[in-house]
């Protein structure tokens, strides 16, 4: 069985994961759905569940899970008292670059990009901005693993 059904994260890749992960607080979850059926609201609950403040970001929903939710990512930061300390996204990927620039100006220096929302430049982007950058890694997964 080929790597590319379970991509094994290198031990001092997966340790910066963890750290990262135990050094936050508050999370905005871009991208968090309402529907129970998808991953996004099955991290962002997990997430909440392990202590962390989650804050989903949705343009069209006003509760999910029972947390408040922010129309956008400016939105989460005024509702976190401009404490965020991680942007977790599950967008797609050319809805990214914005989102980018939006945490940066937040003054936001985490974000963490989902399986699923790649997007290689923004990637590049991030951290030529100077902001940690995890990339096709599940916060929920690397949280699960380290236990």
């Amino acid at each position: 069985m080929g790597n590319e059904q379970c991509p094994l994260t290198p031990p001092a890749e997966f340790e910066r994961q963890v750290a990262i992960l135990r050094a936050v607080k508050t999370i905005a979850v871009v991208g968090m759905s309402p529907n129970r059926d998808r991953p996004s609201h099955e991290v962002g609950v997990f997430l909440h569940d392990h202590g962390y403040r989650v804050i989903p970001v949705h343009p069209a929903a006003t509760e999910i899970a029972g947390l408040a939710v922010a129309k956008t990512l400016t939105e989460a930061h005024r509702m976190a008292g401009g404490m965020i300390d991680l942007v977790d996204l599950f967008v797609a990927g050319e809805r990214i670059p914005p989102l980018i620039e939006e945490a940066h100006a937040l003054g936001i220096t985490r974000v963490w990009f989902q399986p699923g929302a790649d997007h290689a430049p923004s990637e590049e982007r991030a951290k030529a901005l100077g902001m940690e950058v995890v990339a096709r890694a599940c916060t929920m997964a690397v949280l699960a693993r380290a236990g």
